[in-house]
């Protein structure tokens, strides 16, 4: 992805980024992804092709960007009270999210279009901002808590790589088990 397209732009090219986006989402969802060209994306958005080239470069790196928004959190881990509770369910919801076809999609998606690997590092922020989140208000009720480094190697790597690789083998029980090494020990 290009330095552009990573920014957080404002004014005419948040509209333009949004616009674009949209557009994405919208002709995915009504004719499929084999719809999915650079003029048909310009066109359903109101920008000219060369507005999209200049900005993601191609196709794949549009989609990259795409997918990582996708990939954004859209609000901070339930707080049930406890760290074992709180991890264990935010490692649920993010397998059952990630392991989904629309899941896995979206991480082909952002690992495709991402030639520096900057979107990869931008999902696993994401992520580790999450678990941060956790971490702190375990903390703050006193409780004692593994680094966010540890968790991400942990619980999150574990998951990504099944996802990836190994897609048959996933449940919440194994979520739970990742939890319980990462706290515990294995």
């Amino acid at each position: 992805m290009s330095p552009k397209a990573m920014a957080r732009p404002g004014g005419r090219s948040a509209r333009v980024q949004e616009a674009v986006h949209a557009a994405v989402r919208e002709l995915e969802a009504e004719k499929g992804r084999a719809s999915l060209t650079v003029p048909a994306v310009a066109a359903r958005a109101g920008v000219t092709p060369s507005t999209i080239y200049r900005r993601w470069g191609d196709l794949h790196e549009l989609l990259s960007d795409v997918a990582v928004e996708r990939l954004r959190p859209e609000e901070p881990p339930v707080d049930h009270g406890s760290l074992h509770t709180d991890l264990e369910s935010w490692a649920r919801q993010f397998l059952d999210e990630m392991a989904s076809p629309s899941g896995r999609a979206y991480i082909r998606d952002a690992l495709l279009g991402d030639p520096d690997g900057s979107n990869a590092g931008q999902c696993s922020a994401y992520a580790a901002d999450q678990i941060e989140v956790i971490l702190a208000r375990a903390t703050g009720r006193g409780e004692a808590a593994p680094d966010v480094e540890a968790v991400m190697d942990h619980v999150v790597a574990p998951m990504m790589y099944r996802i990836l690789f190994q897609p048959g083998r996933l449940t919440a029980s194994y979520a739970d088990h990742l939890v319980q090494a990462a706290l515990t020990g294995p």
